[in-house]
């Protein structure tokens, strides 16, 4: 399986024009004939593909330069060249294109399928024969071919899902995901198990489906880059809604907890507060005062939160949070990702 990559760098060169021919017809009866040089084949193009088969830029990271192929020269007989083959490069749907240079967004890919030619191949050159006029019937010379365009791109992966998981490391988001789709991230008991965003699909019927994404545990100043902040944050800009997984077993803690993480979203973008938001208090199997489970329960709902009392471990509460998930979703959907 490959290895999880959300940002490459690559240098990408367009076919160059093949150049225009300088001939003559050389035949039996026609001793001096007329030019007939024909024009070189236009150079192929570098085309970036979406598709939603791909999950990482991982391809790009050993092979960083990519050159289409180059236009034939032109032939006698007013033969055209060959046009040079188009390169496509394959890329994950949510990738977004960057000049390396400039930063400039030049394409932010939402869909499986969209193309976008990132360099053009350069034009093929015109033969002598074009040069013909009634005052210059014996032109020697051609065109030559024009150079196909060169740039380096940056190319930066956004997941694109319809859920976000968010929360502090170890709160059991791994976990949680596993159980509610057949995705099977890493688990364990200790903080940064997850090290890259795992995707989920969850089916509650045959026309019932959403996309969950485990996104890695954040911690505090992760807006700043502390830790692997931006890494991870990056990823929660394409969710359609958020759903903050606490750790119930910390009681006290969860109204900081939930403080901390919504702090280090506002300051990285301020828009992502104004997504549909739910709340999971997660590992109620290990709190025996349900008094005070439904005390900060209430807490939030009193905030228009809401809440799902869940034990990812055990499964109790599962069912009632995909439906209001699903519920979510539809409030959600056909929201647009933020820019």
């Amino acid at each position: 399986m490959s290895r999880f990559v959300d940002r490459a760098k690559i240098y990408v060169k367009a076919g160059d024009g093949g150049h225009g021919c300088v001939s003559f017809r050389r035949e039996k009866y026609v001793p001096r004939g007329g030019p007939d040089g024909g024009d070189g084949g236009d150079g192929g193009d570098v085309i970036l593909e979406a598709s939603s088969q791909l999950h990482t830029l991982y391809d790009f990271h050993h092979q960083t330069h990519f050159r289409a192929e180059s236009g034939r020269p032109g032939m006698g007989k007013k033969m055209k060249g060959r046009d040079g083959r188009d390169l496509i490069l394959r890329v994950p749907v949510g990738t977004v294109v960057r000049d390396a240079e400039t930063g400039e967004i030049l394409y932010d890919f939402t869909r499986d399928g969209e193309r976008f030619v990132v360099a053009r191949g350069g034009r093929g050159g015109r033969g002598n024969a074009r040069f013909a006029t009634p005052t210059r019937q014996a032109p020697r010379f051609a065109e030559p071919g024009e150079p196909g365009e060169e740039r380096w791109i940056n190319l930066e992966l956004k997941l694109i899902a319809d859920v976000g998981l968010v929360g502090l490391p170890n709160v059991g988001k791994s976990t949680l995901l596993s159980r509610l789709t057949a995705a099977k991230p890493k688990i364990a008991d200790y903080p940064f198990t997850t090290l890259s965003p795992n995707l989920g699909v969850v089916k509650l019927s045959d026309d019932r489906t959403f996309v969950i994404a485990d996104i890695p545990g954040l911690i505090e100043g992760a807006h700043e880059g502390v830790g692997l902040g931006h890494d991870f944050l990056r990823h929660i800009e394409r969710t359609r809604a958020i759903l903050h997984v606490l750790d119930a077993s910390r009681l006290e803690e969860c109204k900081k907890d939930f403080e901390v993480i919504n702090r280090e979203l506002a300051h990285y973008h301020p828009k992502l507060l104004e997504k549909p938001t739910a709340i999971a208090l997660n590992k109620i199997d290990l709190v025996p005062d349900r008094e005070k489970l439904e005390e900060i329960k209430r807490y939030f709902e009193e905030k228009g939160y809401p809440v799902y009392l869940i034990s990812a471990v055990t499964g109790e509460g599962l069912k009632e949070l995909l439906e209001g998930l699903w519920k979510l979703v539809q409030k959600a959907r056909p929201g647009e990702p933020i820019r």
